[in-house]
């Protein structure tokens, strides 16, 4: 699929010295969900969002579940290859350089998921990080060794979430750990939707200083 017809929104940088921004919205989301988040979290960034593919009931995902917490490996490494495919010719097509710009993942529940799985699979996209809102494991598959070096990820939980077990957070980030990324994995005393702790953890986390 090319950019042209992949549903997408683009927004360029207000603010120049401001990081780029991935939104990757969850169940049911699209291109403008995360738009208002992204503008508390990190002000000025440009922001690009693409619209998950797959429709499951007429709401739109990154991949296709076979249950509710219940995946097919194949399905979701075959959508994050094809992810990965449109990230890279957008971040050509829209000159978004992670020399300039650092690049950060900001993903919402299934958004979180394929964001993880990217960083697991596609270490190729340069991601300076990611915050993953309400991640689950999907993919039991370690990153590879030393593909992560560098790179910063905070996983956000909430303490009573029906969809997440409590074993998760931990697991995936054991998970991309094994790569050498840098992941903070903070437990909020929150469900599945999103809190004024997020916010806070979130922006504290984009405005540090990359090490």
């Amino acid at each position: 699929m090319t950019l042209s017809s992949w549903p997408h929104l683009f927004r360029p940088a207000p603010q120049p010295a401001a990081p780029t921004l991935l939104l990757l919205h969850g169940t049911g989301g699209n291109e403008h969900d995360l738009v208002n988040l992204a503008d508390r979290v990190a002000p000025g960034s440009a922001l690009l969002a693409p619209r998950g593919l797959v429709s499951e009931n007429g709401a739109n995902r990154f991949f296709a579940r076979l249950a509710e917490g219940r995946f097919d490996p194949a399905e979701v490494v075959a959508r994050a290859a094809q992810l990965a495919a449109f990230i890279q010719e957008a971040l050509r097509h829209y000159d978004l350089s992670p020399a300039r710009h650092p690049i950060y993942a900001l993903g919402f529940s299934n958004g979180a998921n394929v964001a993880a799985a990217l960083l697991q699979l596609h270490p190729e996209i340069p991601l300076a990080g990611a915050v993953l809102l309400r991640p689950m494991v999907v993919l039991v598959q370690p990153a590879a060794s030393g593909s992560l070096t560098g790179r910063r990820v905070l996983l956000l939980n909430g303490d009573h979430d029906p969809i997440v077990p409590l074993d998760h957070p931990p697991r995936l980030a054991a998970l991309l750990r094994a790569g050498g990324a840098e992941v903070t994995a903070t437990l909020l005393r929150t469900s599945h939707g999103l809190s004024a702790e997020d916010i806070t953890h979130a922006t504290t986390f984009l405005q540090s200083p990359r090490p």
